[in-house]
């Protein structure tokens, strides 16, 4: 069967330990779709507690087991309920991917003093200070959870830089310690040196720190045996910890576990191919080139060449290391990143990644169950925002598991209508897809003489009309103006 991954959360997820149920309850539908793996957000204690996405991560080995940061379960529920899901979603064969965050840590439950030079955030290879005694919440103690699971103590050594410094003004703080002068090295020269992103960041060549991580990997797959990691900010973090991470994680757990890692590049084809490699093809990125290009496609309407729609992408360049998406939780409206598609144009992307060969794609849980949530825009007005449910997703999904196999031809000779087909494979039948930006359109297209005198109908719905191929195996395949259609057969 084809993959299709599922990312089970968004930003604004509902809180109240409820997520874990949500998914739990949702599985046989997610196995009727085709979902055969789910990636859960950050399963451990955030410093925000029960309302932390995850991505402030304060105590790794606490699963929502332990009275901490003011609360025993996380946002998303306690760890009997983490563990309840995946047991649940393992016994229907989907495989489960776990939120790695070891890029930096919050929350810390003390002060220490240190020396610490201040650094210019736009270019953090410029100091503009003399080195000074800053304090800075640098200690992590755990006291909810003890020595239970471990007994190392998070203190400054651990960490490259800060951004809070008791009685200075907000700023980025590189901490003076004996493990290299300066940041880790990055593969790109953004900021001067991009290794500092938030919080307190993690010093990965402290050795002290790296026994720790690679002991808690292990701890964490023994827990709740994960068959796969995404990997966050991996473009803070140098290539040569994950790779060190992974390969230790491979050999301890004797699994080949699938990683994906989050390069967040659009436009900058080059960095994703740098990292990967520079970690020696241990990990697939997420082909935020392709996200980037769906964006503007989905602003820009008929003036879009859809020829170009894969242009510059990880998915053209590297299909074996591309997992594809459409929207994330950072590029959903009212996020720092936000790059949201728009609406009319989902289900064309979603026909773009799910019913094409290359590729592993991702399915954005707005973007199958609906969403709908308040925040802050840039101005600090407050926004509503409504996701719909993506037009025909659930049809999508199906015509990947059931007709997406076999030869692919493509049809790319108009800026504004391209389609492909899918020949099958000999169990599943294929699929014709026809995709426009502008009017209706008919396209002809070969299906394969095996299916000459076959009628096919669009499973989407959008026409109710039959297709007939004809003895040389062609079709003359029907798209409405600014959508898609597909074709499969009776």
């Amino acid at each position: 069967m084809n993959a299709t991954l599922l990312q089970s959360f968004h930003w604004y997820s509902e809180g109240n330990g409820s997520l874990y149920h949500h998914i739990k309850d949702s599985s046989d539908w997610l196995k009727e779709l085709g979902i055969s793996a789910v990636w859960f957000p950050p399963a451990y204690k955030g410093a925000g507690g029960g309302y932390s996405v995850g991505y402030d991560p304060y105590d790794l080995f606490d699963l929502g087991e332990f009275d901490q940061k003011g609360t025993i379960p996380t946002k998303y529920g306690t760890k009997e309920d983490y563990l309840e899901v995946i047991k649940t979603l393992k016994e229907k064969e989907i495989a489960v991917i776990a939120d790695i965050v070891l890029n930096h840590k919050a929350g810390g439950d003390e002060k220490e003093r240190f020396n610490a030079v201040k650094v210019d955030e736009n270019n953090r290879q410029h100091n503009i200070s003399d080195v000074f005694e800053i304090e800075s919440f640098t200690k992590f103690t755990f006291p909810g959870r003890g020595n239970t699971y471990s007994d190392f103590e998070w203190n400054f050594t651990c960490f490259s830089g800060v951004d809070f410094a008791e009685g200075q003004d907000k700023g980025i703080f590189q901490i003076i310690h004996d493990h290299g002068d300066g940041w880790e090295e990055m593969i790109s020269d953004e900021k001067g040196n991009y290794d500092y992103l938030m919080y307190n960041d993690i010093e990965h060549r402290n050795p002290h720190v790296r026994e720790e991580l690679n002991y808690w990997g292990k701890w964490y797959h023994d827990q709740i045996g994960f068959d796969g990691v995404r990997l966050d900010a991996v473009k803070h973090q140098s290539p040569e910890f994950y790779k060190e991470w992974l390969q230790l994680l491979r050999t301890n757990t004797g699994k080949n576990l699938f990683a994906v890692g989050e390069y967040w590049a659009p436009g900058q084809l080059n960095l994703l191919q740098e990292y990967i490699a520079a970690t020696e093809g241990t990990m697939s990125l997420f082909d935020s080139s392709l996200q980037q290009n769906f964006h503007v496609a989905s602003r820009s309407g008929a003036d879009y060449d859809l020829r170009t729609i894969f242009d510059e992408t990880l998915t053209l360049a590297d299909p074996e290391h591309s997992v594809t998406v459409v929207d994330n939780h950072d590029t959903q409206p009212l996020q720092d990143l936000e790059a949201p598609v728009e609406k009319w144009f989902k289900p064309i992307a979603y026909a773009l990644i799910l019913l094409r060969e290359s590729g592993y794609p991702c399915v954005f849980y707005p973007d199958l169950y609906g969403a709908h949530y308040w925040d802050k825009d840039k101005e600090g007005n407050d926004q509503e925002i409504f996701l719909d449910k993506v037009d025909g997703i659930e049809q999508l999904l199906k015509a990947r598991k059931e007709n997406a196999y076999g030869l692919q031809r493509d049809y790319f000779e108009d800026a504004n209508c391209i389609g492909w087909t899918r020949e099958g494979d000999g169990y599943n039948k294929g699929c014709a897809v026809v995709i426009s930006n502008k009017d209706q359109y008919d396209k002809p297209m070969e299906m394969g003489t095996s299916y000459a005198g076959q009628n096919f109908y669009d499973l989407l719905g959008r026409f109710d009309h039959k297709i007939t191929i004809d003895e040389n195996g062609w079709g003359n395949f029907t798209c409405p103006a600014g959508n898609v259609s597909v074709w499969i057969p009776e």
